[in-house]
């Protein structure tokens, strides 16, 4: 008796499984090794700091000390040894060692945690040294190199590490100022919680930030546009928009129609939130922020808690999204324990340096 032949669809099925698992071992070894390279460069950078410090560490000879070290490198092992690749290898071992050093410091009197305050484990080598284990590629470092804030080159390390940013993900939080954008929205606690532990989303606040940068819908263009086709630009983009809204996001439905006393009403977009556990309403208006549509909000999250949400399920979010709003009115028309939020967006970069001023003052006003 002869057997059946495989079904096409059994077939397909285990293809996609072998390829993911292929797919996956190559990432792996990938990843494996940008790290060695990593741990490498930081390795060549420290024989260069310490050769410097044998007493010929004048600032003309260093400089034609990583010429010649370029040369011949590359002479040697082809590219990837540069001049200015290689003076990066050398300020990345002063800015990693100095943050190592500092962080034995601060922790020389608790516990062993095994991590460090910019989430590169620390590893002790036969020779008693100190040196991180780092966890992202060369060139995501050297991007963070470029960022003089140690609070906040922390900070997008942390994000980078934890949700698996590439490095064109990782322009372009820093370019939208994400560190900032979530700094204004916290107290002075919770912007060190930044730059030690990264965003945590433990309760509504933390998943807010101001203003909603949407850029990547390109609409910035437009003269005109309307609330359909603003949701529309949404929808081809919602990759970059739930990446954009942060993290644990879920989208779950446009135009989500619910129905009582024989009238129909349609909320714009549906996410839901698995590290809150509730689900997050969004109403997007391309004018200025009334108080009808707060109220219009409020029963949309009324009626979530009521009908949709279950017990074991936290309250809904509902965040109106404006082009303008106003404060006055947001706080005069909501309750203080409202669940309802409004926030800007903008369709283009926003000024980093004018962002990071208003943060400087918001911090400075805070202290006073």
């Amino acid at each position: 008796m002869s057997k059946s032949p495989v079904s096409p669809e059994s077939e397909n099925t285990l293809y996609a499984q072998i390829r993911a698992l292929v797919l996956a071992a190559r990432k792996t070894v990938a990843r494996g090794v940008d790290l060695v390279q990593v741990q490498t460069n930081f390795e060549i950078g420290r024989h260069i700091v310490e050769h410097e410090q044998q007493g010929e560490a004048r600032a003309a000879y260093g400089k034609e000390l990583l010429t010649r070290l370029a040369e011949r490198l590359t002479k040697e092992f082809g590219k990837g040894f540069a001049r200015s690749n290689i003076a990066y290898m050398r300020s990345f071992y002063l800015l990693y060692h100095e943050e190592v050093q500092q962080t034995e410091l601060e922790t020389s009197f608790l516990p062993m945690q095994g991590t460090n305050t910019n989430n590169a484990k620390i590893v002790q080598t036969v020779s008693g040294q100190f040196k991180p284990r780092f966890s992202l590629s060369w060139s995501h470092y050297v991007f963070l190199l470029g960022i003089k804030n140690a609070e906040e080159r922390r900070f997008y390390e942390i994000e980078a590490t934890s949700q698996s940013w590439t490095l064109r993900e990782l322009r372009r939080q820093f370019d939208t100022s994400l560190y900032e954008r979530l700094a204004l929205s916290r107290d002075k606690e919770g912007i060190r919680k930044l730059a030690q532990e990264g965003q945590l989303v433990n309760q509504p606040q933390d998943i807010l930030k101001e203003p909603l940068v949407l850029e990547f819908l390109g609409l910035a263009e437009q003269p005109r546009f309307s609330e359909s086709e603003l949701e529309s630009a949404i929808i081809n983009q919602i990759e970059r928009f739930l990446l954009e809204l942060g993290k644990g996001f879920l989208f779950e439905a446009r135009q989500k129609r619910f129905s009582f006393d024989e009238e129909h009403f349609f909320v714009d977009l549906v996410f839901y939130n698995r590290l809150l556990r509730c689900y997050v309403l969004i109403d997007l208006k391309i004018g200025k922020l009334t108080h009808q549509d707060l109220g219009q909000m409020q029963m949309y999250v009324n009626y979530f808690d009521r009908y949709v949400k279950t017990e074991t399920e936290s309250p809904t979010i509902g965040i109106v999204l404006c082009k303008r709003k106003h404060e006055a009115l947001v706080e005069i028309t909501l309750p203080k324990d409202a669940n309802i939020h409004a926030h800007e967006y903008l369709l283009y970069l926003p000024s980093k340096d004018e962002l990071q001023q208003k943060l400087q003052e918001w911090s400075q006003g805070i202290e006073a």
